[in-house]
C-alpha cells in the first residue's frame, strides 16, 4: 500500500446549534482574554454578537478585531497584531466568518507569538516558537480555512497571496454550525460552494494525494455535489447548508493532507490583477484543467465515477446554475493579458503540484481554452 503521513485534524464540533458550545470549547483550551477576529459582514449579520454574548456571559474577556476585508492583507494581519496588543495580551484566538478572517486570525498568531513579519513565514513550518490556542468558526461554506495550517496573506501593493503554513498555526477547535450560514448572500454561497468543489477535485488527483486525503476528497464531493444547486436557492434547507459545510471543511482537510493544482494556479493571477473573486476564477479555469488533465491523467478521476469529460461538463452545469460565467471575456479579461497571466501562473506554487506537468505555454493554451 501507499505510505502516507497524517497529521490528525483538531477537534470538530458539528451541528445545528453548535456555535453554543463555544464557551465550554474556549474553556478547555485557555483562561485568558479572547481576541475575537471577524469582519463587518459578519458584525452586521448578526454573528458576531452572538458569538461575544456567550463568551462574556461565561466570564470571558473579549477584544473584537473586525477589520478584515476579502483577500486579507498584511495591513489586516498587523492591525490585529496592533489591537492585541493594546488589548494587554491575549490568551486565546478566535476567526469566526469565511476564509479570510480565519486567515487573518492565524497571521495574527503568527506574528503576536513569533514576531517579524508575515513575509518571514512563507512556505511551510518557520514558526519557531509555540503558538497561541485558536478556534476557527466558518460562517460560509468555501474555503475549509478552519481545517488547514496555511493562511493565505496578500502583500497590499501587488496582492500577491503568500501562502504561511504552520502545523502550530491550526486551529485546535472546529465549530461547523449550518444555521450560521444561512444568512450568506446568494453570491457568497455561490463562489464559496464553487471554490470548495475546486478544493475536492484539485486535491484528489494531485501529485500530493494519498489514501487518507483521497478519503477526505471524495467524501467533500459527495456532499457537495448534492448540496451545491439545492443550496443556491434562497431559502436552502438544513440538509443542503449541512452539506455544503460538511462538505467545505472534508474538502479543506484533503488540502492539509495534499495540495490543490493547475486550476488554483490560474485563478490567483485573475485575483490579483482584475480583484475576480476567488470562487469565480477558480470556477471559470476548473473545467479547462479537467480536461486538459484528463488527456494523460484520466485514471486518477475514476473515484468521481465520472469521465474528465463528464466531470468537466459537471462543473460548467454548476456554474450555470449559480449564474457565474465561464468565459474570461465575460470577466473583462483582455486577449492580450494572457501571456501575461500565464506567465504569473506558471510561478505559482499550487501549479507544481498539478498531476499534469504544467509548462507557461500550457497556462497559456488553459486561459486561451475558457476566453
Amino acid at each position: 500500500m501507499e505510505p502516507f503521513d497524517h497529521h490528525p485534524a483538531p477537534r470538530v464540533i458539528f451541528g445545528e446549534g453548535m456555535l453554543a458550545q463555544l464557551p465550554d470549547l474556549a474553556d478547555g483550551l485557555d483562561g485568558g482574554r479572547i481576541l475575537l477576529v471577524t469582519d463587518p459582514g459578519i458584525v452586521k449579520a448578526g454573528i458576531a454578537d452572538r458569538a461575544l454574548r456567550l463568551l462574556r456571559g461565561a466570564g470571558r474577556d473579549v477584544l473584537v478585531f473586525d477589520d478584515v476585508d476579502e483577500n486579507p492583507t498584511t495591513d489586516h494581519v498587523d492591525a490585529g497584531v496592533e489591537a492585541a496588543s493594546a488589548h494587554g495580551g491575549t490568551g486565546l484566538i478566535v476567526g469566526l466568518g469565511g476564509g479570510s478572517a480565519m486567515d487573518c486570525a492565524k497571521g495574527v498568531n503568527f506574528i503576536l507569538t513569533n514576531g517579524g513579519r508575515m513575509e518571514d513565514y512563507r512556505g511551510m513550518g518557520r514558526a519557531r516558537r509555540p503558538m497561541l490556542p485558536s478556534i476557527g468558526i466558518p460562517t460560509t461554506a468555501g474555503t475549509g480555512s478552519e481545517a488547514q495550517s496555511f493562511a493565505l496573506i496578500s502583500r497590499p501593493d501587488t496582492h500577491e497571496k503568500m501562502a504561511c503554513g504552520d502545523l502550530k498555526a491550526r486551529f485546535r477547535g472546529v465549530i461547523l454550525d449550518p444555521e450560521l450560514i444561512a444568512s450568506a448572500p446568494g453570491h457568497v454561497v455561490a463562489a464559496s460552494g464553487i471554490d470548495a468543489i475546486a478544493h475536492a477535485v484539485e486535491s484528489c488527483v494531485c501529485t500530493r494525494r494519498n489514501p487518507m486525503s483521497g478519503m477526505y476528497a471524495l467524501e467533500a464531493w459527495r456532499l457537495l455535489a448534492s448540496g451545491f444547486e439545492a443550496a443556491l436557492a434562497p431559502a436552502s434547507g438544513a440538509e443542503a447548508r449541512a452539506a455544503m459545510l460538511l462538505g467545505a471543511h472534508f474538502a479543506g482537510a484533503a488540502i492539509e493532507n495534499a495540495m490543490l493544482g493547475a486550476a488554483h494556479a490560474c485563478a490567483n493571477p485573475l485575483t490579483a490583477r482584475y480583484g475576480i473573486t476567488h470562487g469565480v476564477a477558480v470556477g471559470v479555469m476548473l473545467p479547462p484543467v479537467i480536461r486538459f488533465n484528463g488527456e494523460t491523467e484520466g485514471a486518477r478521476y475514476d473515484g468521481f465515477g465520472l469521465t474528465p469529460g463528464a466531470l468537466a461538463e459537471r462543473i460548467e452545469r454548476f456554474m450555470r446554475a449559480a449564474n457565474l460565467p465561464l468565459r474570461l471575456r465575460e470577466l473583462r479579461v483582455e486577449a492580450e493579458r494572457l501571456p501575461e497571466l500565464a506567465s504569473d501562473a506558471a510561478r505559482e506554487w499550487t501549479g507544481t503540484f498539478n498531476p499534469r506537468p504544467v509548462r507557461e505555454i500550457d497556462f497559456l493554451a488553459l486561459y486561451e481554452a475558457t476566453y
